[in-house]
């Protein structure tokens, strides 16, 4: 059988070299979270890349069903931290906890013209592809 996506490695100690060494731009593709079925009917899609003031859902871990805004996205660490989820620190402090966006569900998309754009670009696809199968 033959690769694929000739352009990603299948050894696991290059595409992990990969992940962890990727830019910034890369990072925020690899950081996309999926959409809610509301969304994910009204847009025809499934998920796109987070960014900061969209409002999510966590869908796993502790703190499965705490729901709250995207108040930064950590693309260094590969995390975003929500609104409220916080731990405390021995002396008293908050801290951010750091959350995986796969992690989490977007139930409301921060919309600018750009956003808007690249979902209806991801939708228009999706329609002409499937125009094209039924023919």
């Amino acid at each position: 059988m033959t690769k694929i996506n000739t352009s990603l490695h299948s050894s696991r100690r290059k595409s992990r070299k990969a992940h962890f060494s990727a830019p910034s731009s890369v990072r925020r593709t690899i950081m996309s979270a999926p959409l809610s079925k509301e969304l994910r009917d009204k847009h025809n899609v499934r998920s796109i890349p987070i960014r900061k003031d969209d409002e999510i859902t966590i869908v796993r871990g502790s703190n499965k069903g705490r729901a709250g805004k995207v108040t930064s996205v950590y693309r260094l660490k590969y995390v975003i931290h929500v609104e409220r989820v916080v731990r405390e620190k021995s002396n008293g402090q908050s801290v951010p906890l750091g959350i995986h966006p796969s992690k989490v569900q977007i139930t409301k998309l921060k919309g600018d013209k750009d956003r808007d754009n690249i979902l209806e670009r991801i939708a228009k696809g999706r329609a002409e592809k499937a125009e094209r199968t039924k023919a």
